[in-house]
């Protein structure tokens, strides 16, 4: 299916926010995020964590708080990474107070459980004063005592209770620069949570299923739940969460974003799953060219298909492709046969082939921009 034929997602409406430079909400590209799972107080490790997820095209990167120790460990990281950085905090305001002095890009909180009334005012306060936003951030795990025995479970109408109930202590003190998450382990109830609150506030959402799982389970419920509510024009920001390395957190943010016609960064490899007719080892070239291709951002798609049945017409329809021969395999560019490539070399080849199109393609971007 060409461009001009997909389904066009009409984005909700929403407020805008910033996290540091990175625009969130209406309509602004939707951001992916991650979180260190590093000691915070081993500044070292987490600055090494944050830098990796950078490589990967992170857009924001969320560091647990939890004690004032971690807070002076966060200033010292802060002044070492680039990528907007987001405090995650609980109970204790004071933490809350050190990190904006700190210049943190942003609060994720619960104004209802950081204490009194003066002391979520001071809080807000500050926020307004230095211009940070706050992520109200509820989860399904972690719901007030009394919305726990209303609804007996984690209702996505409980969540969305808790939800409202953060949101309008932000409201009473005429604090609108916030977004929200409402998140659950459930696909359904995550979904459902998210469908009922776009309907109720005008900010912008930050999208998860948490406590997903391991690489493989947690990719496929997050890309199940997260694509639902995408494919229906919810949600300004994202976090893919794995019992797994970040970057791989980012990656399948990305790839979900991708594989919508959302959001393009780096190559979109279209390979076959393989059968007897492969000429070449598909499986191990794609694993291949996958590591050795992390680095290039530039949108492309490139095809890598081990045989003529479907070759060719994938090929056609890509940036670059290959349609696999005996011995030598069809090379195509922009809808064009121009070559072929020996299959013993078909990683090597492929791989310089792929960074001078990339290469290419970002130099008519700049122009483009510079015009």
């Amino acid at each position: 299916m060409s461009s001009n034929q997909q389904p066009k997602i009409v984005r909700r409406q929403s407020t805008r926010i910033y996290v540091g430079h990175i625009p969130i909400g209406d309509g602004a590209p939707i951001a992916v995020q991650s979180m260190t799972n590093t000691r915070t107080t081993d500044v070292e490790k987490t600055v090494n964590q944050i830098k990796a997820l950078e490589r990967v095209g992170v857009d924001l990167v969320r560091v647990s708080v939890p004690t004032m120790d971690a807070a002076q460990a966060f200033k010292l990281i802060k002044q070492q990474v680039s990528v907007p950085l987001i405090a995650d905090i609980h109970f204790d305001y004071r933490i809350a107070l050190k990190v904006a002095e700190y210049g943190v890009d942003c609060l994720r909180i619960n104004p209802g459980n950081i204490g009194k009334a003066d002391r979520i005012r001071a809080v807000v306060d500050c926020a307004r004063d230095r211009n940070i936003p706050i992520r109200i951030g509820v989860n399904a795990g972690s719901l007030e005592k009394d919305i726990q025995e209303k609804y007996g479970e984690p209702t996505p109408q409980a969540i969305v209770e808790s939800a409202l109930r953060h949101v309008d202590i932000l409201d009473k003190l005429n604090f609108d620069q916030f977004k929200v998450s409402v998140k659950a382990s459930d696909v359904f109830t995550a979904v459902e949570a998210y469908r009922l609150l776009a309907k109720q506030i005008k900010q912008p959402l930050h999208l998860g299923i948490t406590e997903a799982g391991g690489a493989r389970s947690g990719a496929v419920k997050s890309a199940i739940g997260l694509g639902m509510l995408l494919a229906e024009g919810i949600g300004d920001t994202l976090r893919v969460s794995l019992a797994a390395d970040p970057t791989e957190e980012v990656k399948v943010g990305f790839d979900i974003l991708q594989s919508l016609r959302i959001r393009a960064r780096g190559i979109n490899f279209i390979a076959c799953p393989t059968c007897s007719r492969q000429e070449f080892d598909v499986i191990s070239t794609v694993n291949a060219l996958e590591q050795r291709l992390e680095d290039i951002i530039t949108p492309m798609d490139v095809s890598i298909i081990g045989c003529v049945v479907n070759g060719p017409g994938e090929a056609l329809a890509s940036t670059l492709g290959v349609a696999g021969g005996s011995q030598k395999s069809g090379f195509y560019e922009d809808g064009e046969r121009v070559g072929r490539i020996d299959n013993d070399k078909m990683i090597q080849e492929l791989e310089a082939k792929i960074r001078a199109k990339a290469q290419l393609l970002a130099n008519r971007i700049t122009a483009k921009e510079i015009v």
